[in-house]
């Protein structure tokens, strides 16, 4: 019997979904594009819809990835952690880490909402100066130690807190919340720690208002007529565990990654897989697709599983304009001309990790994304276009985004076969290298 196994290739266009606009005519802008390439690809394949954690649930792409990677039941290390490790720092492994930003505070209704952000450009030195007045102190025991991210931005180590199960004090929706307490999470393994936690980051956090408040820095941006940077704020709790499964102990085959931000640098790290990453091109979404395919091309030699990420979408979506999202997808399909091709030695999967409708103040819903694979032998359904409503029709339903990978594994010929056990780890996919018994 032939080995016949086949690689996957999974493409994900960053916030691809959305809902009818009425600028175009009540579709969306994944409908109104003229997508030639992802239309041949369905035609060849079959279609669904993606909902990675069920309807009306609205996801990070973070969680989102996590998941689509095989790893829902594992527990996820945190944003802030994956971020360090995307831009190349080494975040210490077992003490909670957060996102810590510097934001200005805008008094209102008795609370304080957060305004203004530091400038990527012109706030660099300013913001370093206020992060090294607010680095190093110790607060009950906890000392808190802060890894620059980027400009008023950076992780804040909290060593000896024993804990990160604590909410977020960063209002991620600053429009609707404001400035948050920090509050020990009922789920928490040690709730006693996680409240002490709670105490004392609440407590650095208003001193570190303080501080901010009467630095000369902020002096400066005050009579210059600028913002000042006088709040500091945490979201995103990580932890880095040691005992963390690489992809491949996860799945049972190795993985790669075709990347372009930090995230998902930080992702392929985290999880031990191989990288190429292409800076994201901003002004040629075509170029910027195609060099993403020609190397996952290459990838496809060596590895059982390539993902490909796609920011433009994503970024076309957060514009609030959908005729400009409907003009980057079609210019997105434009790099995808060789998928049809790989689809005949692949597994060849394209879907987004969310939807990011272009109406309206929502950042992420949980409204349902196409989903397409096509395969050598897999038989096509009637689906012959590529969008949220015409994938409704098609033969694979519904998938959350715990059943992407399982799903594309058995058409890759790689089941896990239940009842035979090659191995302690019970993976994904049926394992590429179980252990030998020694020869002698």
């Amino acid at each position: 019997m032939h080995d016949d196994r086949l690689p996957v290739l999974l493409v994900i266009l960053d916030g691809l979904g959305d809902r009818g606009c009425e600028e175009l005519g009540g579709l969306t802008p994944c409908e109104a594009a003229a997508t030639p390439h992802l239309d041949a690809l369905v035609a060849a394949g079959v279609s669904g819809v993606h909902v990675p954690f069920g309807p009306g649930r609205a996801t990070s792409s973070e969680h989102a990835h996590w998941s689509l990677f095989g790893l829902g039941e594992v527990p996820f290390p945190g944003r802030a952690a994956i971020e360090a490790l995307g831009v190349g720092l080494q975040p210490p492994v077992g003490e909670p880490l957060f996102h810590l930003a510097l934001r200005a505070g805008l008094p209102r209704e008795g609370s304080l909402y957060l305004g203004a952000r530091a400038r990527p450009r012109e706030d660099v030195a300013s913001a370093a100066e206020l992060f090294a007045a607010l680095d190093g102190r110790t607060r009950n025991g906890v000392s808190f130690d802060i890894l620059p991210l980027r400009t008023g931005e950076g992780v804040l180590v909290a060593r000896g807190a024993g804990t990160r199960d604590v909410s977020d004090s960063d209002a991620l929706f600053d429009h609707l919340h404001p400035w948050m307490r920090p509050r020990a999470l009922p789920e928490a393994s040690n709730l006693a720690a996680a409240q002490r936690f709670a105490a004392t980051l609440e407590a650095w956090l208003l001193e570190s208002r303080r501080v901010l408040l009467a630095h000369p820095v902020n002096a400066q941006r005050r009579a210059a007529g600028l913002p000042p940077l006088d709040v500091a704020v945490t979201k995103w709790a990580s932890w880095l565990d040691p005992a963390m499964p690489s992809f491949q102990a996860a799945n049972g085959l190795s993985g790669a990654a075709v990347t372009d931000t930090a995230l998902y640098r930080g992702l392929a790290r985290v999880l031990g897989m191989e990288m190429v990453d292409i800076p994201y091109q901003p002004a040629d979404p075509a170029g910027d697709m195609r060099s993403r395919i020609a190397a996952a091309a290459r990838l496809l030699d060596h590895h059982g599983f390539v993902h490909v990420h796609v920011k433009a979408t994503d970024e076309a979506a957060h514009t609030k304009r959908p005729a400009f999202k409907r003009d980057v997808i079609e210019a997105t399909d434009a790099g995808l001309a060789e998928l049809l091709q790989l689809s005949s030695r692949a597994v060849v999967a394209v879907t987004g990790d969310h939807a990011s409708p272009s109406i309206g103040s929502l950042l992420h819903s949980g409204d349902p994304t196409p989903f397409v694979v096509a395969a050598p032998g897999l038989r096509p359904d009637a689906v012959t276009s590529f969008g949220e409503r015409s994938a409704l029709a098609g033969e694979v339903g519904r998938l959350r985004a715990a059943e992407v990978l399982p799903y594309l594994l058995g058409l890759a010929n790689r089941p896990f076969f239940l009842g035979h056990r090659p191995g302690a780890t019970r993976t994904l996919a049926l394992p590429d290298s179980p252990e030998p018994m020694p020869a002698d």
